[in-house]
């Protein structure tokens, strides 16, 4: 893994910065924000007929089929501007489509996804919220040449916006009982009830309940838990990478800021204390991006990165937080209230910290991987997830 960016991934970063800086300025996401959609329609068409959407979906369906890395450093411009675009719940789903999906599924779905015609969604997370394969009890039940699926589904990014959401579930019978699986769902099955949410972040949220909504077997994607696992990596690697690049910008804008606010005779950049924990900002982020981009780096060459997916958004988690909120402290007062841009990226970065699971979780999954044998592994943390809640879904006879 090269750790500066070669040409044309300076080149590529470069483009996709300035088009954002020209179209997505602190007032566009404001008034997203007030759309029951959550994201710039106008925006959205902008961005989609650059191209942008297929940057590593396969040629054969209107991509650019660039390796993962450069999809690091659109996500990281994303996050840098807060822009608010479908853009993680679309290409995630299609990532996935792209590795696991049969050729009718592809040829169906992406390059409506790379027009920018097609919003895609996904749901893993349940009642409870937990980030694991194990903790998915949705059934999919055989019937009629297809299946059922049953239960209720929480966090769905972007539910109301999409056309289809791929759902994560777990067989009921058959000869997968007790696995997982992902179904490409359409939105306006009978049986979709949706309601939404109030994120932080003010995007479109659901909490989605499934009562016997009935899927064709070709919407069936293969791959299964392997599938399921590489959705739920891609998800929280790419939310890091968001949370990356929005903890870089308030960290430069209170550079800028701290350089001109003065008080006893001087900028307020000038002493210690601030400068200390601008020092302390700087390794945070970068500390996220060199973790973000090595587990992406892993996932674009095949390798095994499950710890170093947990790594970097365990550490995005609890880094970006803590650079956004050091921002608001240099800004003084005007860092906390609603008017201030600052407060943008704080509320972008706390709800997405809560998405693709908390830094607990991710911790656990690390300290599990550090032991030899199978023990239970303590968060050691009051804010902890209790311990029952950590056993294997079983499916009932």
């Amino acid at each position: 893994m090269d750790v500066l960016l070669d040409e044309q991934e300076a080149l590529i970063q470069g483009a996709i910065r300035d088009f954002l800086a020209h179209e997505c300025m602190p007032l566009v996401t404001r008034a997203a924000e007030k759309e029951a959609s959550g994201y710039s329609q106008p925006l959205w068409q902008n961005f989609t007929a650059g191209g942008w959407m297929g940057l590593s979906l396969p040629e054969t369906y209107g991509g650019q089929g660039l390796p993962l890395p450069y999809l690091s450093l659109l996500f990281e411009e994303l996050g840098r501007h807060i822009a608010p675009l479908p853009v993680h719940s679309t290409l995630m789903p299609a990532l996935i489509i792209a590795k696991y999906g049969t050729e009718w599924q592809k040829q169906q779905l992406l390059p409506a996804v790379t027009e920018g015609k097609l919003i895609l969604s996904f749901a893993v997370q349940e009642q409870g919220g937990r980030w694991s394969a194990d903790a998915i009890k949705l059934l999919g039940q055989y019937k009629h040449g297809g299946i059922v699926l049953t239960g209720r589904k929480l966090f769905v990014t972007d539910f109301r916006n999409s056309g289809q959401c791929l759902v994560a579930f777990r067989w009921a019978d058959g000869p997968e009982k007790g696995t997982v699986g992902l179904a490409l769902v359409d939105v306006a099955t009978a049986g979709i009830t949706a309601r939404n949410l109030a994120p932080l972040a003010k995007d479109q949220e659901c909490d989605v309940t499934f009562d016997g909504v009935y899927v064709p077997v070709d919407k069936i994607l293969a791959g299964g838990a392997a599938a399921v696992d590489d959705l739920m990596d891609y998800a929280a690697v790419f939310l890091a990478c968001l949370m990356q690049g929005a903890a870089r910008k308030t960290m430069e804008l209170s550079a800028i800021y701290v350089s001109q606010r003065d008080a006893f005779g001087q900028p307020i950049g000038a002493f210690q204390a601030i400068q200390h924990l601008a020092a302390d900002m700087l390794n945070a982020v970068d500390g996220i991006e060199l973790l973000s981009r090595e587990a992406i780096w892993l996932l674009s060459e095949n390798l095994p990165a499950r710890v170093e997916v947990a790594q970097a958004k365990a550490f995005a988690n609890e880094k970006s937080l803590f650079v956004c909120r050091s921002s608001q402290q240099m800004h003084g007062g005007i860092g906390f209230i609603a008017e201030c841009d600052i407060n943008l990226w704080y509320r972008k970065v706390a709800s997405w910290g809560l998405r693709g699971g908390t830094k607990y979780e991710h911790r656990r999954l690390i300290a599990r991987a550090l032991l030899d044998t199978h023990q239970t592994v303590r968060l050691g943390d009051t804010q902890s997830l209790h311990e029952s809640s950590f056993g294997p879904i079983r499916v009932p006879d």
